[in-house]
């Protein structure tokens, strides 16, 4: 019962967004992987939000992924 509970909290903490994928150049759904950081749906790729004045999704440097990856 407890696995399903963990499942159940997973899925509450999961962020979708639409918005644009600067790596496949599409309209796209963006799953949020940590704060900030969404996936896009149609290419995978890892993209970064920017806030100012309007909502971007930005490609990843490279100090990105390395701040997800030991996150």
């Amino acid at each position: 019962m407890s696995d399903i509970k963990n499942f159940n909290r997973i899925l509450t903490s999961i962020d979708t967004v639409n918005g644009y994928c600067e790596y496949c150049k599409e309209d796209v759904i963006l799953l949020s992987i940590v704060d900030d950081y969404y996936k896009c749906t149609n290419c995978g790729e890892d993209t970064k939000q920017y806030r100012n004045g309007s909502i971007r999704y930005l490609k990843l440097r490279e100090i990105d992924k390395e701040i997800i990856k030991n996150g």
